[in-house]
């Protein structure tokens, strides 16, 4: 879905709608590198592109939503993961995508549309919802879903349409994706990763150390060829096993 460009002339400061460390985990990724031109979707209201106008790059916007956008002076268009995002091929150098895979159907497809709008050489920070960290995989066995990704029943999506007023996709999450999912799908589409991140250390993940010393402890027993093909390493990791809500990742697109 595409759309014209807009300008917003924004009377309120845009509200985190990530959750909390997110947006510094990402902007830390991306503030060491050059400045350059930066796509940011879904943009939500505009914080995070707040804080990369404010450090000098050339940021523009795109939400499926754009009316909840209340950045004034950067360009918000209309666009649709799911579908073509509405940018010519490469136009950017960075391309920023926080919380915005697990409310689509077709993750393959976005990060497909972001490898075809970024510069060969260019980077692309992604985050999603961390569903393997230890804390979510007992959740998992024990309840048989995870605090992120709860059944979708008819009651509780018509409670989520009603609490978003009809936006239902700003707050569904639909597609839990691992690490595993993530990486293939941005190995496939010609990225390569430069490594995983979290949003900040859980609270209580202490109260899992046995079970998390069992799980490392196992791994031990791994031979290195099988590590190196089931990324045993990367499963078993602070940013992953032991790590927060949110998964963070970092790829550049390769410049062939």
């Amino acid at each position: 879905m595409s759309g014209a460009a807009q300008q917003r002339t924004a009377t309120l400061a845009p509200g985190v709608l990530a959750r909390p460390g997110t947006h510094e985990t990402v902007f830390a990724i991306l503030e060491p590198l050059a400045r350059g031109r930066l796509l940011d979707v879904p943009a939500g209201e505009g914080a995070l592109a707040a804080r990369f106008v404010a450090a000098g790059f050339d940021v523009h916007c795109c939400d499926l939503y754009p009316e909840i956008f209340r950045l004034s002076g950067v360009e918000i268009r209309r666009g649709d993961l799911s579908a073509s995002l509405p940018y010519g091929d490469g136009e950017f150098d960075y391309v920023t995508c926080v919380e915005g895979l697990e409310h689509i159907e077709n993750p393959q497809q976005a990060i497909r549309e972001f490898a075809r709008v970024l510069k060969p050489g260019g980077h692309l920070v992604v985050s999603t919802p961390n569903i393997l960290n230890i804390e979510e995989r007992v959740k998992w066995l024990l309840f048989g879903y995870t605090s992120h990704f709860k059944p979708l029943s008819r009651e509780h999506v018509a409670a989520t349409r009603e609490r978003a007023g009809g936006r239902d996709e700003v707050l569904l999450h639909v597609n839990p994706i691992s690490y595993s999912e993530l990486r293939f799908s941005l190995e496939k589409a010609g990225f390569e990763v430069q490594g995983a991140f979290r949003d900040r250390r859980k609270p209580r993940l202490w109260l899992y150390a046995p079970l998390t010393l069992l799980i490392q402890l196992l791994a031990l027993t791994v031979s290195a060829k099988k590590k190196r093909e089931r990324w045993t390493r990367e499963l078993n990791s602070n940013a992953v096993l032991t790590g927060g809500n949110t998964l963070v990742m970092h790829a550049v697109k390769s410049a062939r």
